[in-house]
């Protein structure tokens, strides 16, 4: 099913649509980033259905692509809304109109604080949650909306977390929650983790995860009784590995929810999947039966520049072309300049300078300078915030869209 854009959305994106391509953008040459559109579609729509049949909503993580473009479609295929990290990036999607945009993190920039009221103020139908997890967190934005007021109080979750932001204990979440519920400019609209801070995928990994949920779970009812406010109450966690677990914990019968609680997945490395990280980790490649099947998006096409011995090409890509904190990228398929196919059967990037990568490979394969080699990618954050512009293919690897990011 796809759903109508806001008209701002839709009128901004028709004009960046237009906007040429500037000097200072990634051409079109080598290397290029590409995103698969079959792949993109698919994993949409996967993900779209798989949310509502486990009865959550979805505010895929912006700050993955930071692409008005992409975000756009995941509104269109059914998304509550849109998280972000940063007030910074809040501003570049409110500047093409999004209506709804959770700030997945404590906000104390003052002036950041100061730009959002006027926001709120400004347009009645823009929804903005920022999250507390201190009481001095609450009290600076209570000062600053003092002094700009929003004209309606700001909605703000209480954390919970494990070694990263987020109240320590349930007595602190308790006190912040009052803190926030006691001003005149803030309203307490919920409860809000995140479970990726715990790593592996085996049992013990996956308790952890269940275990932390269910105690976010149980916190919710008690926040909300806190909250005294009417209206939705949210419970948010989710990113791109253990969603199924989320989804299934913070749905549970007898969680001790609130009525008309609203779970709601933040997952954003879903749209893009990759070729390792999340290959080796989401739901269906722990064998989880009925959770989406996710297809890799992102490719990048890099040039042979070199071949100075039998068992290594030099590639055209490097650290300034992708991402390598979760892994190197991964040689999928090679085209030869006269277009033919060069088998890579064992190849293997093993390591990357600014501009190369150190393919290793098998001395008789035929690979020589101007040939191309698709990679994949490992973690499509760390890639995707290298390119401002990304071309988009079809199955036949014909150009048939583009798509800006902004970070």
């Amino acid at each position: 099913m796809t759903h109508p854009l806001p008209p701002l959305v839709g009128e901004r994106l028709r004009a960046l649509r237009e906007r040429p391509a500037e000097p200072t953008d990634k051409d079109f040459g080598y290397p290029m980033l590409t995103l698969r559109e079959s792949a993109l579609a698919g994993n949409l729509a996967a993900m779209a259905d798989w949310c509502a049949g486990a009865g959550v909503e979805l505010a895929p993580h912006g700050k993955t692509a930071m692409s008005p473009e992409l975000a756009a479609r995941q509104l269109a295929s059914g998304a509550w809304g849109i998280t972000v990290a940063t007030i910074g990036q809040l501003r570049m999607y409110r500047s093409f109109g999004f209506p709804r945009l959770l700030l997945a993190n404590e906000l104390v920039d003052e002036r950041g604080i100061a730009w959002l009221a006027g926001e709120l103020a400004a347009d009645p139908g823009f929804a903005a949650y920022c999250y507390v997890d201190s009481t001095d967190g609450v009290a600076i934005l209570d000062r600053v909306l003092t002094a700009h007021p929003a004209g309606r109080r700001l909605p703000v979750l209480v954390e919970i977390g494990l070694g990263r932001t987020g109240c320590r204990t349930d007595d602190l979440a308790l006190t912040v929650a009052k803190a926030a519920a006691a001003t005149g400019t803030l309203t307490v609209a919920g409860v809000a983790g995140y479970e990726g801070t715990i790593s592996g995928i085996d049992a013990r990994a996956l308790d952890t995860v269940a275990s932390f949920c269910r105690r976010l779970a149980n916190l919710a009812g008690t926040v909300a009784e806190v909250a005294g406010a009417p209206g939705e109450f949210i419970a948010t966690a989710g990113g791109s590995v253990y969603f199924d677990v989320v989804a299934r914990e913070l749905t549970a019968a007898g969680s001790g929810f609130p009525d008309g609680m609203t779970v709601v997945l933040r997952s954003g490395g879903y749209l893009f999947h990759d070729h390792g990280v999340y290959q080796a980790s989401t739901p269906a490649a722990r064998g989880v039966a009925g959770a989406p099947v996710l297809r890799p998006a992102l490719e990048l096409w890099a040039q042979v520049v070199s071949r100075p011995e039998p068992e290594l090409a030099l590639l055209s890509a490097g650290r300034r072309d992708a991402g390598f904190d979760a892994g190197l990228p991964v040689p999928l398929r090679a085209r030869r300049r006269d277009g033919g196919a060069a088998r890579l059967a064992g190849a293997k990037v093993t390591g990357l300078n600014d501009q190369h990568a150190y393919l290793r490979l098998d001395p008789g394969t035929a690979l020589a300078p101007g040939d191309l080699v698709c990679l994949g990618i490992s973690h499509p954050c760390t890639t995707l915030d290298k390119w401002r512009l990304i071309a988009v293919l079809d199955d036949e690897d014909n150009v048939i869209d583009t798509v800006h990011t902004f970070f």
